[in-house]
């Protein structure tokens, strides 16, 4: 008789518990280093929609690193853009669109509209006979 291979057999999750947590946490050490260096260098406006911040509402204001190299912080901050929350997600998402081929734009081009919404306007309104 075999035994079954149990999911989590062998493993040790504490370890694995404490290198997720020591990752985290150097994650967030490294974004405070250059979200702090950001704030200090850039104005406190979003680079894309132009809102202000204040001390109040500066939890809003995010880093976006142009070239989506979260390990590329230069210290003159040249990588570096503040962005509202919105435009921060917008942006990546049309990252995202950009990498898997679903640039807006291109379709648009490559597949011009051909719907004409009043096409039949004109027969329409000669059959009316209450139209003068």
């Amino acid at each position: 008789m075999t035994k079954k291979h149990q999911p989590g057999q062998g493993i040790d999750n504490n370890k694995l518990d404490r290198i997720v947590a020591d990752a985290r946490q150097q994650a967030e050490k490294r974004e405070q280093g250059y979200r702090e260096q950001s704030l200090r260098i850039h104005p406190w406006i979003c680079a894309r929609c132009g809102r202000e911040f204040t001390r109040v509402n500066l939890r809003e204001l995010t880093v976006h690193h142009k070239d989506h190299n979260h390990d590329n912080n230069p210290q003159d901050g040249s990588n570096w853009e503040n962005l509202c929350l919105y435009c921060h997600d917008n942006e990546h998402q049309r990252y995202v669109d950009r990498v898997r081929g679903y640039d807006g734009l291109t379709q648009n081009e490559t597949k011009p509209s051909t719907h004409n919404p009043f096409a039949a306007l004109g027969a329409m309104l000669k059959k009316n006979p209450d139209t003068p």
